[in-house]
């Protein structure tokens, strides 16, 4: 079981699939920012930061209400003496009646000379190969005050990858937080869901990854041999499809009965060329192992009814479907 300073260190500075950190400028050094806009009267992060840490598998809904103006961020001013660090963020707990929700959280700590400390160092120097892990860490939504309530961004020094220095995360995990406020934003699971075993809601990783250009059509990902399957459906709205990272409500699912499964990976094994297709789906289906050890598959159930298929080795392959292979992920 993870300790409570392990579980607060991971939603401080939350992990998300991509590639490393890059730099700003041709030396391969993150480029050193000016100060901090100073913003006179902190008043919450519900004001300040209404969106800080949100989930990217909850779609934004389409709204003409204007976007906060985000302060600058910058170094802090030597003139700024701040006495209270505030992180705006998301965390998941259980539902009332079943599921997940997810709230908008705001917590204070006052004791922060070693967070202070870190902040002020430089971004370390690139010397010679330096070998970056694939993770992406995407940095909290961190604001500094002062007696008088004013308040800034602070920037966050990088290490050679681009990624916030250890002295920082470590500094972060350090403080006491204290939650001063937290409000339900929105719904995570449902009963239905829940009962299936699937998330309520799920990104189209086809879309996400083919819009990126990151996987290359390529040959069979292997045997279809593979253990139990769990089949998830997701119907992904309008105003969502065709975004950046569009995500879809759970429909159905389940565990996928034996005899569609011996179909369904035959059809994730086939050579057929991938369409020039570039039509957002309405549903797509992810198959994920019964017992969680082994390769997810996303399938788009229309458009281009393309398929992705995790390999062992972290790569992916994309292949094309077809509505034969649709049918097989209709309703249980």
């Amino acid at each position: 079981m993870r300790s409570s300073r392990t579980a607060l260190a991971v939603v401080l500075l939350g992990v998300a699939l991509g590639g490393c950190g890059g730099t700003n400028n041709e030396s391969g050094v993150a480029e050193e920012p000016g100060p901090a806009q100073i913003v006179d009267g902190w008043t919450s992060c519900a004001k300040a930061a209404p969106r800080a840490g949100e989930m990217i598998a909850v779609p934004r809904p389409q709204t003409s209400a204007p976007a906060v103006p985000e302060p600058r961020i910058g170094r802090v001013d030597p003139g700024f003496t701040p006495v209270a660090a505030v992180l705006c963020g998301r965390e998941i707990r259980p539902g009332p009646n079943g599921g997940q929700e997810q709230l908008a959280t705001e917590r204070r700590a006052q004791d922060i000379a070693a967070l202070l400390a870190a902040l002020r160092l430089p971004n370390q120097q690139v010397e010679g190969e330096v070998a970056c892990t694939l993770d992406m860490v995407i940095p909290p939504w961190l604001a500094l005050v002062d007696d008088r309530g004013r308040w800034l961004r602070p920037y966050l020094p990088t290490d050679s990858c681009g990624k916030p220095r250890a002295e920082v995360t470590a500094a972060l995990a350090g403080p006491r937080w204290t939650t001063v406020d937290s409000r339900t934003v929105g719904r995570l699971g449902s009963p239905a869901a829940e009962a299936a075993g699937c998330a309520h809601q799920w990104a189209d990783l086809v879309w996400v990854e083919t819009r990126n250009g990151r996987p290359a059509p390529a040959g069979p990902a292997g045997p279809p041999a593979a253990g139990p399957l769990r089949l998830c459906v997701y119907q992904v709205p309008t105003s969502v499809q065709g975004g950046d990272k569009p995500a879809g409500d759970f429909v159905y699912g389940g565990p996928l009965p034996t005899e569609r499964q011996a179909g369904v990976l035959r059809a994730l094994n086939n050579r057929r060329a991938v369409a020039d297709c570039a039509t957002p789906a309405s549903r797509f289906a992810v198959l994920r192992p019964l017992d969680g050890d082994g390769p997810d598959r996303y399938v788009e159930l229309d458009g281009c009814q393309r398929f992705l298929v995790e390999s062992a080795t972290g790569g992916a392959h994309l292949g094309q479907g077809d509505d034969t292979l649709a049918k097989l992920l209709g309703p249980l």
